[in-house]
């Protein structure tokens, strides 16, 4: 499914850098521009220009409150006899002098950095125009001492043009989810202009008439992804990516063989997903899945809401059954306790913000597995008793996970539990969970009774070798009054 609006909600309040921000960062850079104008640095000031991500207009909200990067150029100049290193040194010199940033400073290779509390930094990079007659640009590598071509403007030209064959601008919107993926996750390694190179590759000028494919927000990721992917899958060793305006600039360089083929492979695992979730029919389910690709902030607030709703639900539901005037209706629990799992409300074992697996999945399963529990007054040395419905609060469950025979499972496997809980007193506490964890007991797990409503446990088992899901259990309902 592809819940267009909750992408642009995603966007909106996730991904997007917000236009607080924006504007400080704005104003930051024109107190910048004035400094270097009027301070004693050398070199004649042409002019100043974006690049990176905030000149693409691809700049996202930095993930864990890290600081986020925008990049200035400061076209200047040559200076008869000057070294590369010199411009840089120089640049860094007048801003280490003076009271206002001379905490903030740091010169880098290319250029030198102002740090504003933590909250962003703006590199300052000088671009030398025309040097020694010669028409180019050409940045400064301080390390090697070096000038290097470079086509900031062009570049950034051809990823306009490209965005606007996407119409809506589908590439510009995937290529911040890209980001944002890669941020979220930290298991791919990809340098944002080399990905954004990658994803600008992937659209042609056929697309400028192709309304199908970039319709909206995820089915353009779905569509650059794939191509992505399609593209990655077809060069199964490094494959070399140059600058589309500067073929003296290998982008590709900054990956080696593995972490080349460690991306090629997460690219394919999230194409997966997104094409999983993208065809997913039921509503809930396809939140679960795009949940799987971008975490728990996507659509967080409705999928909260459902699972603390379920009592309210579930009441309405059974009174238009037009269940017997004299039964106490009251909420799930009471409802569970005298009609069993057909009191549930349709979807329940697909609540949204239940994590999903991210193994890949056996078909089919190699075995039946079921949860088997036992109800104990604490965790370790308490009395084993009778379970009853609904579960008094504060005593401990130990899960077990058994064969449809009863035999437990192999050593040999790996076990790991999805626990869940649902209604109001859980999301209150902030607890509804539903994160899958490693046992906590060898192949067993334990659990506190606590909030009152109908919560779920289930098992999943996993072959260690290739981490393969070879069976999952049906849920096992935890009743708790």
């Amino acid at each position: 499914m592809k819940l267009v609006q909750h992408f642009t909600d995603f966007l909106t309040d996730v991904v997007n850098l917000n236009a607080t921000r924006i504007d400080q960062l704005e104003d930051s850079v024109t107190a910048l521009k004035t400094f270097v104008r009027d301070s004693s640095w050398e070199p004649r000031v042409r002019s100043f220009a974006g690049q990176g991500s905030w000149a693409h207009k691809t700049i996202i909200k930095p993930v864990e409150k890290k600081p986020f990067d925008a990049d200035l150029l400061v076209y200047i100049d040559p200076k008869a006899d000057w070294t590369a290193a010199q411009y840089v040194n120089t640049l860094y010199d007048v801003f280490a002098a003076n009271g206002t940033y001379k905490d903030k400073v740091k010169a880098w290779s290319h250029c030198v950095t102002v740090t504003y509390a933590g909250e962003r930094k703006i590199d300052i990079a000088p671009c030398l125009v025309d040097r020694d007659g010669v028409a180019r640009l050409e940045v400064c590598n301080r390390d090697l001492d070096a000038f290097e071509r470079s086509e900031p403007r062009l570049y950034t030209d051809w990823l306009i043009e490209r965005n606007g064959w996407t119409g809506g601008n589908g590439l510009r919107k995937v290529t911040r989810l890209l980001k944002y993926l890669r941020d979220i996750k930290g298991n791919f390694t990809c340098p944002s202009v080399l990905l954004t190179t990658l994803l600008g590759l992937r659209i042609t000028e056929a697309d400028n008439t192709n309304t199908t494919d970039f319709a909206d927000v995820p089915t353009a990721l779905k569509t650059i992804v794939g191509r992505l992917d399609d593209w990655l899958q077809a060069n199964t060793t490094r494959p070399t990516v140059l600058n589309p305006k500067l073929a003296s600039e290998t982008l590709s360089n900054a990956w080696d063989d593995v972490r080349y083929a460690n991306f090629r492979s997460k690219i394919h695992t999230y194409r997966t997903w997104i094409d999983d979730a993208y065809d997913e029919a039921d509503r809930d389910e396809s939140i679960g899945k795009w949940r799987r690709v971008f975490g728990d902030d996507f659509a967080k607030s409705v999928t909260i809401e459902r699972a603390a709703a379920v009592s309210t639900e579930a009441v309405v539901l059974a009174k238009s059954a037009g269940f017997a005037p004299q039964t106490f209706l009251g909420d799930l629990v009471n409802l569970f306790a005298q009609f069993g799992s057909r009191a549930l409300p349709p979807g329940f074992d697909r609540l949204a913000h239940k994590q999903r697996p991210a193994w890949r999945v056996l078909q089919p399963p190699a075995f039946g597995v079921k949860v088997v529990a036992t109800l104990h007054t604490q965790r370790t040395g308490g009395a084993w008793i009778d379970m009853v419905v609904p579960l008094p609060k504060h005593h401990w469950l130990k899960f077990d996970v058994r064969t449809p025979v009863g035999t437990p499972i192999s050593a040999d496997y790996e076990v790991y539990w999805r626990v869940t809980n649902t209604d109001r007193a859980a999301k209150d506490a902030g607890c509804l969970r539903g994160e899958i964890l490693k046992s906590n007991d060898g192949s067993s797990h334990w659990e506190q009774l606590e909030f009152r409503g109908v919560h779920t446990v289930e098992a999943f088992i996993v072959r260690p070798r290739d981490q393969v899901l070879i069976a999952q259990s049906a849920p096992f309902y935890v009743v708790i009054g």
